[in-house]
């Protein structure tokens, strides 16, 4: 009789623990695939550090190397030429870099820091001025006298050109403040906290009716070439080959032409 008791109860553990083993490996299985539909796709990260006075080009570019290469983000630092190399000594994680003038990029490359640079355009000066130019300027001339003029700082590319420039023309300008970036100083007169400032054609042209253009005579006596090159200790150097690869393509040069670059010389 006892026997016949055991039974029940034997049988009864037997199922409790098949239930246990059995409902748990399904659900496990569903959370697992659920969790495997849910994760992301892992995201490849491009660093490009270029010239402020890029940044409408590059955006424009970034649209176009993005959809042709999917999971790529391409991410910018633009700034001053000279900060950029002082980030990129500094340690920062950078795969191209493109400074505006070529005595920037010389400081990187001579610290070993970029593969071969290549010139991709150049860039020459404007004088810019709040909408309808009420202070009346003319050029790099006596209507100055008295502006609120606005310049890059001279170790900036901007700013060293409007050195040289200026030198060569034999002027002498007395500007209310030095800029870090071409940016800055289109900011400035943009905003009309200044009256007038010089700055790349490139950028007159991308403030469009946030400001009036004078255009400086001998403007072509100064002219900046802009180069663009991989950073050596970059990871991504496939990538980077590729971002510098549209920059160089006819539709690169495009773009750059239409933001009033000049192409560099062949």
């Amino acid at each position: 009789m006892h026997s016949l008791r055991v039974l029940p109860v034997l049988g009864a553990a037997a199922l409790a623990l098949a239930a246990c083993t059995g409902g748990t490996s399904p659900a496990t299985d569903a959370t697992a695939s659920s969790q495997a539909t849910r994760a992301p796709a892992k995201e490849t990260v491009l660093n490009v550090y270029a010239a402020a006075s890029l940044t409408e080009t590059f955006g424009e570019l970034e649209k176009t190397f993005e959809a042709a290469n999917p999971g790529v983000d391409v991410r910018f630092n633009f700034a001053g030429s000279q900060d950029l190399v002082t980030q990129l000594g500094e340690g920062a994680d950078v795969d191209v870099l493109a400074t505006a003038n070529e005595s920037t990029m010389k400081k990187a490359a001579d610290a070993n820091q970029v593969d071969t640079q290549t010139i991709f355009v150049t860039n020459t000066l404007t004088l810019i001025t709040t909408p309808g130019n009420p202070a009346g300027v003319t050029g790099l001339d006596s209507s100055l006298d008295g502006v609120k003029l606005v310049v890059c700082a001279p170790e900036v590319p901007c700013g060293k050109l409007t050195k040289t420039l200026t030198e060569k023309l034999g002027i002498t300008l007395n500007p209310v403040s030095e800029e870090q970036a071409v940016t800055d100083v289109r900011g400035k007169v943009s905003s009309g906290q200044a009256d007038a400032g010089i700055v790349y054609k490139t950028d007159a042209l991308a403030e469009g009716d946030a400001v009036d253009t004078v255009p400086i005579q001998g403007a072509d006596e100064a002219v900046n070439k802009y180069p663009i090159a991989l950073v050596s200790a970059s990871a991504n150097k496939e990538l980077g080959q590729k971002w510098i690869d549209l920059v160089l393509s006819a539709e690169g040069q495009a773009v750059l032409e239409r933001a009033g670059f000049a192409p560099a010389a062949k």
